[in-house]
């Protein structure tokens, strides 16, 4: 699990650590990070020597980084040019360095550029880009290197514009965000918020973190946590020579109905991709549930359905009385519950609402930003890991906030974020696989966080993999998370 730091706590480690230090040396340890990283993309390119690399700088310590970085390029032979976007507000002492390696300014950009080191505004930066460096950013994609391909942008740090503590991106007039899109972002220290969460993440690219000896001075708590493979390894439920289907769990599934037989279908899907012993099925949609998966129990309501340790309920559900009385008898059951689509909606109802709060045993929602609104009355917003934690406390639940970064809150203020997300589970009937994985993760036992961020993980990897076949549809996300679970079990 990678931590994740805000500007403040970031601040201040650099302040602490810098006091320990000589003057100038947190400065000197950044700029070598970032230029190491520069050598290996130009190596790809051509090589250092002879390469051509511009450097966009500000007026912050972020354009001292790039300038030193910059010297030590000139110092290998690439022909680096400075083009200041706060004239006669550069990082002097590094200006000057670079200058002495043979760096030259400039007040447009060169004809060929291989690499532009992005150091306009750093983790202080507020409110996206001042017109003239925007207007400067927005013709970045033309550059062209010595082999014709587009310049290659490397962020110091964070792109320029981007609220680093939120992961939000002001935007122009017709939605173009007024911030930096980086092929590569070297951070230095620590992950900032806008490195993984929110529309700010993608315009990261590639992010390469840099000791630069902060570590033991970052304290407080995280504003969140990034999942690795080695996290969801470790939490995934072990089964042993005496394990048998009622041990390793079983999840009840009420879900889909006769109108939406599919949504049944897909939730129970990802429920057996996960790792309980047994699913039971409770709904309109039993015999196609019972055709497609003939291991399945299958009976018509949830009263009638067992013995279960966690239930899923909501996907095709409807919004009617039969389906609210389904949610009601899911509720009043002593065990973990994934509420997903169609009972989030029936959650808007008072009466309904107020169940969750007389619960002991823990709850799961997994909304995505329409069904966020209609439980809150207003969208997520720029901030949406606060927006998790705001709904998590309220309803005393775990939130699972669906989206190309998927953020996990908990009622005690704990987030996390997936980086497995995939623009290929935009489409009908994946969350429905979601939402049965989840489930089964609770039935085998797993805390309702660690369950969220193993459902979420693993799902985005499966879409991924179900994306290299082309079009993705939701069957092929439960063929796949079978294939990216496999090497857990």
């Amino acid at each position: 699990m990678r931590s994740v730091w805000r500007v403040s706590d970031v601040r201040a480690a650099e302040a602490g650590l810098m006091a320990a230090l000589p003057p100038g040396t947190l400065m000197q340890r950044a700029a070598a990070g970032l230029a190491r990283r520069c050598a290996l993309l130009l190596a790809d390119r051509g090589g250092v020597y002879g390469a051509r690399v511009l450097l966009l700088v500000g007026s912050g310590d972020n354009g001292g980084d790039a300038l030193y970085a910059g010297e030590r390029l000139a110092r290998r032979g690439a022909q680096v040019a400075v083009l200041p976007t706060a004239p006669g507000r550069a990082h002097a002492d590094g200006l000057a360095a670079l200058r002495a390696a043979g760096g030259r300014l400039v007040d447009a950009p060169p004809a060929t550029v291989d690499l532009v080191l992005d150091g306009i505004v750093g983790i202080g930066g507020t409110g996206g880009l001042r017109d003239a460096a925007d207007e400067l950013v927005a013709g970045l994609p033309e550059l062209r290197g010595r082999d014709g391909g587009r310049a290659t942008v490397v962020a110091v740090d964070v792109p320029s514009g981007v609220a680093v503590d939120t992961g939000d991106v002001p935007t122009d007039g017709v939605g173009r965000p007024r911030a930096v899109r980086a092929d590569v972002t070297v951070a230095f220290g620590a992950l900032k918020p806008a490195l993984v969460v929110g529309p700010a993440a993608p315009l990261a690219g590639q992010v390469e973190l840099v000791d630069i000896g902060l570590g033991p001075w970052l304290r407080g708590t995280p504003a969140l946590h990034v999942t690795e493979w080695s996290d969801v390894r470790d939490w995934w439920p072990r089964t042993g020579a005496s394990s048998e289907k009622y041990r390793r769990g079983v999840v009840g599934v009420a879900t889909g109905s006769r109108t939406y037989p599919g949504a049944a279908v897909l939730s129970v899907g990802g429920a057996l991709a996960g790792p309980t012993g047994l699913v039971r099925y409770a709904g309109g949609a039993r015999d196609e549930v019972v055709r497609q998966h003939p291991s399945v129990i299958a009976t018509d309501r949830v009263a009638g359905a067992g013995r279960v340790q966690a239930w899923v309920c909501g996907s095709g559900l409807g919004t009617d009385e039969q389906a609210g009385a389904e949610l009601r008898a899911v509720l009043a059951a002593p065990v973990p519950v994934v509420l997903d689509a169609d009972a989030l909606t029936l959650l808007v109802d008072g009466s309904l609402a107020g169940r969750l709060r007389d619960r002991d045993a823990p709850i799961v929602v997994t909304p995505h930003d329409r069904e966020f609104a209609r439980l809150c009355g207003e969208e997520p917003g720029a901030d949406r890991v606060a927006a998790a934690l705001r709904l998590a406390a309220w309803m005393n639940a775990t939130v699972l906030l669906k989206g190309d970064r998927t953020v996990v809150g908990t009622p005690d203020g704990r987030a996390y974020v997936n980086p497995t997300g995939s623009p290929a589970l935009a489409t009908g009937g994946t969350g429905d696989v979601l939402a049965g994985l989840l489930g089964s993760l609770l039935a085998a036992g797993l805390a309702p966080e660690r369950a969220a961020v193993v459902a979420a993980y693993l799902h985005g990897l499966a879409g991924r993999e179900a994306a290299r076949g082309g079009p993705v549809t939701a069957p092929d996300v439960v063929t796949a998370l079978r294939t990216v679970a496999a090497p857990l079990l």
